[in-house]
């Protein structure tokens, strides 16, 4: 064969070798698209919370009054504080772990188990503060003004961060949590054509439904059992 037939058909034999490959490639692609794996969905979903650190899922804004009385040398002083502040409801995402993330094939749940709520310290708005006293000789002449204040911020401040564990508050803060994270979880399984369901819940919750998670498995699990079934084949 002379030399100007071999190059045609090495060329030739090289395309067809690429081609084969692409077809490869796109068919893995393809199957990938048609039959996703909801795990390693959940999986990523589940790095790319942890990423974000702490989330805010709700605020609210308080307003705390107090009052403080003191009394020197026989003579009284008293002041009234109104401290507007807002306190913001936090869940931090970097205590998820793998375990607190479970795949059901069976019912096709994927549930996700919370930390708690943690609410952040108020946050006074020092330019909205108003104060009130009666006036008097001690204020005028001694540091009674000064005291009063620092007594009234503190109260203040311990009376915003009561407030903020109002239990209405706290549950508004619970339901913000749990949409935002089974949106998280949700979307990528939706997009990815899974129409799978999502609970997300806290710990305290879970007596009702404490038979499916106990029988669901964390997805740490399923993985390593996939990847040792790929490791196989």
């Amino acid at each position: 064969m002379s030399k100007k037939v071999w190059l045609p058909i090495a060329l030739a034999g090289a395309i067809v070798l690429v081609l084969i490959v692409l077809v490869w490639l796109l068919f893995a692609r393809v199957e990938r698209t048609f039959n996703p794996d909801p795990v390693s969905i959940a999986s990523a979903s589940l790095d790319g919370l942890r990423e974000q650190n702490r989330l805010t899922v709700f605020s609210a804004s308080y307003n705390a009054t107090v009052t403080t009385s003191l009394t020197r040398l026989g003579l009284s002083a008293r002041k009234t504080l109104i401290m507007p502040g807002q306190v913001r409801y936090e869940v931090d995402l970097a205590k998820l772990e793998q375990d607190d993330v479970r795949w059901d094939p069976e019912s096709g749940t994927l549930s996700v188990r919370l930390p708690a709520i943690e609410i952040a310290r108020p946050e006074v708005q020092i330019d909205q503060i108003q104060t009130y006293d009666d006036g008097g000789i001690l204020i005028a002449l001694t540091d009674a003004d000064r005291v009063l204040d620092q007594a009234n911020r503190k109260k203040g401040v311990a009376e915003l961060a009561k407030q903020a564990k109002n239990p209405l508050q706290v549950r508004f803060a619970r339901d913000a949590a749990r949409k935002a994270v089974a949106n998280s979880f949700a979307l990528p399984l939706q997009a990815a054509g899974l129409d799978a369901k999502v609970d997300v819940f806290f710990p305290y919750e879970r007596g009702a439904n404490k038979d499916q998670w106990d029988l669901s498995r964390p997805i740490q699990d399923v993985l390593a059992e996939k990847n040792q079934l790929e490791d196989v084949e």
